[in-house]
């Protein structure tokens, strides 16, 4: 369902994402993204504010990560998307279930975000990406490629499709977007992401909202953004962060 408002608004909730979307119109949202906790076994710690990702088991958080993708797909529309945001502890497992719940043809992409931060072990490669995965609710799903500049002399100068690897800088400790929450992800990864998947003036869904870069995106880029999360510091920097904007607030 898509709000075709010329303002794009903001609803910010404080709460467990699953009572608070169960609360929540069918088919109300286009798109959905979710950067959840990620199975870690450790508290994150910012400069602003921190948050507990340890779990008794796997299964436990398994379950807890069911039953908030189960109300996803009720509240997307026929032609909604999901990009569920993860890393390699538990992307295997969480595609199984979106297998599960949305079907496994409505598998889309297996995006890889790579980034040059991060440590290095003298046991492994270095860990450098992240997973997205991308399904849809329906058959069909509103899509934009987005384009980023190409690489070859030929194409000197101008631009290509993106690719599923997407090339988008972390942000370091100096960068002047950071806001103290441990997990910021860039604004401009979510603006590519959000540009891409979301038709204009649609509504954006993101259940885990943290310091509200999603929410940011959103707005930035012409769409109706609402954002939960049950932390009452990641509430507080996303109000801050809207409010800065000047766009009509709610919640």
């Amino acid at each position: 369902m898509t709000d075709h408002s010329s303002n794009p608004e903001c609803t910010i909730l404080e709460g467990d994402c699953l009572e608070e979307m169960r609360g929540l119109e069918t088919g109300s949202f286009d798109l959905v993204y979710l950067d959840p906790p990620y199975c870690t076994g450790k508290v994150h710690r910012g400069a602003e504010s921190s948050f507990d990702d340890r779990w008794d088991t796997l299964d436990a958080y398994l379950e807890f990560m069911t039953a908030r993708l189960t109300e996803i797909h009720r509240l997307l529309g026929e032609k909604g998307s999901i990009l569920l945001h993860c890393d390699w502890r538990t992307s295997h497992r969480l595609r199984v279930i979106l297998d599960e719940i949305f079907g496994p043809e409505r598998f889309v992409n297996h995006l890889i975000w790579q980034y040059g931060l991060g440590g290095s072990s003298p046991r492994t490669f270095a860990r450098k990406h992240d997973d997205i995965l991308f399904y849809a609710r329906g058959p069909e799903w509103w899509f934009e490629a987005p384009r980023v500049p190409a690489t070859s002399n030929r194409m000197a100068g101008m631009t290509k499709k993106a690719t599923d690897v997407l090339d988008v800088p972390a942000l370091n400790n100096m960068a002047k977007e950071r806001n103290g929450w441990p997990t910021q992800k860039p604004l401009a990864l979510l603006e590519m992401l959000i540009k891409a998947c979301c038709p204009p003036s649609g509504r954006v869904l993101d259940p885990f909202c943290g310091s509200g870069t999603t929410l940011i995106a959103a707005l930035n880029t012409g769409r109706n953004a609402m954002g939960i999360d049950r932390n009452p510091d990641a509430v507080r920097l996303s109000r801050e962060r809207a409010d800065a904007r000047s766009v009509p607030l709610r919640g």
